[in-house]
């Protein structure tokens, strides 16, 4: 069986594709920090378990624990816009650092393996009307896009300077079962607590562009296959939008409530106001999302309910 890495392991994206890459027969190496319940980690499809900051010895010595990987999945670095303008100084080593350990591994000990690596559309910034391709100039607003912006850098500079085959696949709004933080396990939190009505930030118009994590993995397995010393950027999403309210209503609703939710007009530091994937070039690989977003939320209410007990 060929092994593979995934950094991140532990976090909501590193686990569903520790999980994909088990099923379709590859040896899954995690690495990073969490703590997992007893049984856990085999549940998810992994193999071998390194907990550590992700750095050059720790990399040498999942080596050691397996072999030299096929492939590495870098799914590791900062997950919070809110977070990255509070501790700014963390996320940069959590995203920017850990690229810098991955790639260097590679470069010394195993230039034949390719790395995945899940960008965000924070990269672009804000100011955006329409579909965002590719091309699109990046202008991140927040330190978390500053951080995967400077960590796409690297990843060309591996490419171009020394041939490490890399994808980068820049995702969107991510969402579903397991998921718990952002908006929807904020307002479902919120719905199953709170009392009277429900205050969110923004206005409910902003749009989102949610892309099921079965897909995203879909998508990163197929980004292993076109990893290229020419690499260049690849947008994961859906090219439909979803404004804040209607995703709210749908939620709201399927708590079966009649609490009204109000919207405070302040937006976050670094918040998007409009995000819309053009997805054309996932599509030429030929990939499309399956899960639409209706059936995803009703789906991860569910989930949520079940893990609080509400009947």
């Amino acid at each position: 069986m060929k092994s593979v890495w995934v950094t991140g392991a532990h976090g909501f994206l590193g686990r569903h594709i520790c999980r994909h890459l088990a099923n379709h027969g590859f040896r899954v190496a995690g690495i990073g920090h969490g703590e997992w319940a007893a049984g856990e980690p085999a549940e998810w499809g992994i193999h071998t378990w390194e907990c550590s900051d992700i750095h050059l010895p720790a990399l040498e010595r999942l080596e050691a624990k397996t072999s030299k990987p096929y492939a590495i999945f870098h799914a590791a670095g900062g997950s919070s816009v809110p977070i990255s303008v509070s501790n700014p100084y963390r996320d940069f080593h959590r995203t920017v650092g850990t690229t810098l350990d991955v790639l260097e591994y590679i470069r010394r000990k195993s230039p034949q393996t390719p790395c995945v690596y899940p960008s965000s559309a924070a990269v672009y910034g804000s100011a955006h009307i329409g579909k965002i391709h590719e091309d699109t100039p990046m202008n991140p607003v927040s330190p978390y896009g500053a951080h995967k912006k400077l960590a796409e850098i690297l990843c060309q500079s591996y490419s171009s300077q020394y041939g490490t085959a890399v994808s980068i696949i820049r995702f969107f709004s991510l969402y579903g079962n397991g998921l718990k933080k952002q908006l929807l396990w904020d307002l479902c939190c919120k719905l199953d607590t709170s009392a009277g009505e429900i205050s969110l930030y923004g206005t409910g118009d902003e749009t989102r562009d949610w892309l099921h994590v079965d897909d995203a993995v879909a998508l990163l397995s197929l980004a292993l296959e076109k990893a290229s010393p020419d690499t260049y950027p690849v947008n994961g999403g859906t090219g439909i939008g979803t404004t804040v309210r209607d995703l709210a209503e749908e939620i709201r609703t399927l708590f079966c409530t009649e609490r009204k939710i109000v919207f405070q007009g302040i937006f976050r530091d670094g918040d998007p106001r409009f995000y819309l994937a053009d997805i054309s070039r996932a599509e030429s690989w030929g990939w499309v999302p399956g899960r639409d977003i209706r059936g995803g939320i009703r789906e991860y209410v569910k989930w949520f309910k079940n893990l609080r007990g509400i009947a």
